[in-house]
């Protein structure tokens, strides 16, 4: 698998947004492929090692979101399921599957851009793992952009 690690000479004082702006590239992915636009990374010791974009309509399957599909990569490419001292970083807030996903996985940190008003797991409380540190906002407007972009193309 191939992996993105920090190039040399690039603004590294927020690292947070370099990676978000790799998980806003896999949600345009989407859009293009007219799937909903969410990208998602799994980043380990500053290199992406598991990514995804949802595929819900291409696989017709209901659970087959962005985040399942970083998990997944990252639990491949680390060769176990549990994802200690890794990021999740996704464009839109995970839904209460992701985010029960990521409790299982044990992710360290989860990251996202924009809330998820009507679907975001944040309405029903912290449903992460304990130890989870989540961070919202990251790049909020773009992401937001985004996604309300398709859907107001959608209507």
């Amino acid at each position: 698998m191939r992996y993105f690690n920090f190039e040399e000479g690039r603004d590294q004082s927020n690292p947070d947004e370099l990676f978000m702006r790799a998980a806003l590239d896999l949600a345009k992915r989407a859009y293009e492929e007219d799937e909903v636009p969410i990208g998602a990374i799994v980043v380990s010791q500053g290199k992406i090692i598991g990514k995804g974009y949802n595929l819900t309509e291409r696989l017709n399957d209901v659970t087959a979101h962005a985040e399942m599909q970083a998990f997944t990569a990252a639990s491949n490419f680390l060769g176990g399921k549990y994802l200690k001292d890794c990021t999740l970083y996704v464009t839109v807030e995970p839904c209460v599957m992701c985010t029960g996903a990521s409790y299982w996985t044990q992710v360290s940190r989860v990251v996202y851009g924009t809330v998820d008003e009507k679907r975001g797991s944040s309405k029903y409380g912290h449903l992460y793992h304990p130890k989870t540190e989540v961070v919202s906002g990251v790049l909020g407007e773009e992401c937001a952009q985004l996604i309300t972009s398709f859907f107001r193309q959608k209507r």
